[in-house]
């Protein structure tokens, strides 16, 4: 299951169903993808195909959101 948080831009914010326990969100796009740590801060964890704007647009949305992502993350996985 891949819940989605946010779509925007041509990306889509979402979590994998139990994939790892440390928080984080993967992106979506349909140049490539890319893992972002939500604790302690916000962190590239891996990505390929993005260019380097492409990250930057999605680390800033993440950075932005990061709290409501972590809320849904605790809602989803804390249950």
């Amino acid at each position: 299951m891949t819940p989605t948080v946010f779509r925007e831009a041509g990306f889509r914010y979402f979590f994998f169903s139990r994939e790892e326990p440390r928080m984080h969100i993967h992106v979506s796009h349909p140049d490539g993808t890319a893992k972002f740590w939500l604790e302690p801060a916000v962190a590239l964890a891996w990505h390929t195909g993005l260019s380097a704007s492409q990250l930057q647009t999605a680390e800033r949305f993440v950075a932005a959101h990061q709290k409501e992502m972590q809320d849904v993350w605790r809602s989803y996985f804390i249950r």
